[in-house]
């Protein structure tokens, strides 16, 4: 879906998200960029901040990526990819609106080991960036109690498994759905916050944690 699209679909829940943030204690006493970010105490903020830093690398990713793409894009990888980074930005833009003066900053990412003029290189952090996110949102949906957030989470991780298959695909024909994404039940797999975060934090020159959520990083 295109990103304006997006955003006037998703605008509904942005007016949920003022009284949320009413309700709730403010994050900014959380945020010193210097030493790192925490998503916060728990509560539907923390885990919608925790989307939102996600979803802050994936969008500063596929900008690289479209403002440099990798030698050998055929015309349809650059239309693709480029339509990737449109969806990746609205779901940033949807949850800084959303969380408001409760949103985390805005990070700094660290790409410095990814050669954008390389394919395989590109694609290959593609597909860890899609298969991390589609199994980050599968982990903390649970921990989600409105169910109007509920809903759109699930609305964006059907969206980030869609570009997570189209990317594998890309890489290795036929791999889109193997038994390294799914379980034996045939389900997405799923990771913790504590399991999702050393990951994201391996791109990020400002760190995030979830200690206030009540999670240690492994």
């Amino acid at each position: 879906m295109a990103r304006r699209s997006f955003l006037r679909y998703a605008g509904a829940g942005v007016a949920g998200a003022g009284l949320l943030a009413i309700t709730s204690s403010c994050h900014k006493d959380n945020q010193n960029p210097t030493v790192g970010i925490d998503i916060g105490a728990k509560g539907d903020l923390a885990i919608l901040n925790y989307a939102y830093a996600l979803e802050q690398l994936e969008a500063a990713f596929y900008i690289n990526v479209a403002a440099h793409m990798y030698t050998g894009a055929t015309p349809d990888e650059i239309a693709l990819l480029t339509d990737i980074r449109d969806h990746e930005v609205a779901h940033r833009e949807f949850f800084k609106a959303a969380l408001g003066t409760n949103a985390i900053a805005t990070l700094t990412p660290n790409f410095s080991a990814i050669d954008f003029t390389s394919r395989a290189k590109v694609l290959a952090a593609a597909q860890a960036f899609e298969d991390t996110g589609v199994t980050a949102y599968n982990g903390a949906g649970y921990l989600i109690q409105s169910a109007t957030y509920l809903t759109l989470a699930g609305k964006i991780v059907s969206v980030e498994a869609r570009h997570a298959s189209y990317i594998r695909n890309l890489l290795s024909p036929g791999s889109f759905a193997d038994t390294t994404v799914l379980d034996a039940n045939g389900m997405d797999k799923q990771q913790t916050i504590a399991q999702v975060l050393p990951i994201a934090n391996t791109y990020l020159t400002t760190k995030v944690s979830a200690s206030n959520y009540g999670y240690v990083a492994v």
